[in-house]
């Protein structure tokens, strides 16, 4: 069976100075269908940035293979990784990272302008809630709305997946549980795959599949085949 994203035997070493190194990731190997909404869950320190970092081709993987939609992204050169990260995957972080001195459209258009293509951007901000406030400066939207900018900004180039470090991290509960509900529908709706990094276990209630990393190893992975939706998780 092909997966649209498959682990296999990946490690990821950190070198510590001359005569000392770091295993971050060590062997893991866990496999990703199309259109799933998955939760990595793990404590600080398991692993689990440094294995969304390796999907998103921002870091290398010392040994093992990583595949995307049937493609080895191990072997790509720099100008191929590049090539990957702009195209084919979209970036949710805790901070919004939003260019102050832009209004939320011309935060979302400016990825149109790099990578060229992609999706409406007045459409896509339809999508997340902020057609009123597309002409506002994001010192003018509260943090929720902020962090939609930045979803519209990631999906606007119509990537194959969403990637998601923490993405309520800088959010109240209520406005977290808005943001989260949104990237299911991405999901659920818009047959977008997502994953989310995340050390919040409530959050494996609403996952189609969790992966639970600890110490940088694959200790568990679940196939949830009811999956609540968001607002419905006891947060």
């Amino acid at each position: 069976m092909n997966h649209f994203i498959e682990f296999r035997d990946v490690n990821k070493e950190y070198r510590l100075g001359k005569n000392n190194s770091f295993l971050a990731v060590d062997q893991i190997n866990f496999s990703i269908e199309m259109g799933e909404f998955v939760v990595i869950l793990g404590p600080s320190g398991a692993g689990k940035s440094t294995v969304l970092n390796l999907l998103g081709g921002m870091d290398r993987v010392t040994k093992g293979t990583i595949l995307i939609d049937g493609k080895d992204i191990t072997q790509y050169n720099d100008k191929e990784l590049t090539n990957y990260r702009a195209r084919d995957v979209g970036f949710i972080f805790q901070f919004y990272n939003l260019i102050p001195s832009l209004t939320a459209r011309e935060n979302v258009a400016l990825v149109k302008e790099v990578v060229g293509g992609g999706l409406d951007v007045d459409e896509v901000l339809e999508s997340v809630g902020l057609k009123e406030h597309r002409y506002q400066f994001p010192t003018q939207l509260s943090g929720g709305e902020q962090q939609r900018v930045s979803i519209a900004r990631a999906i606007c180039k119509d990537p194959k997946l969403l990637l998601c470090d923490e993405p309520t991290g800088a959010l109240d509960s209520d406005t977290g549980v808005i943001i989260l509900s949104l990237l299911q529908d991405m999901s659920k709706i818009g047959g977008r795959t997502v994953i989310i990094v995340s050390h919040n276990a409530a959050l494996a209630e609403a996952a189609d599949k969790v992966i639970r990393i600890k110490n940088g190893k694959v200790r568990e992975v679940i196939i949830n085949e009811n999956p609540k939706p968001v607002k419905e998780v006891n947060w």
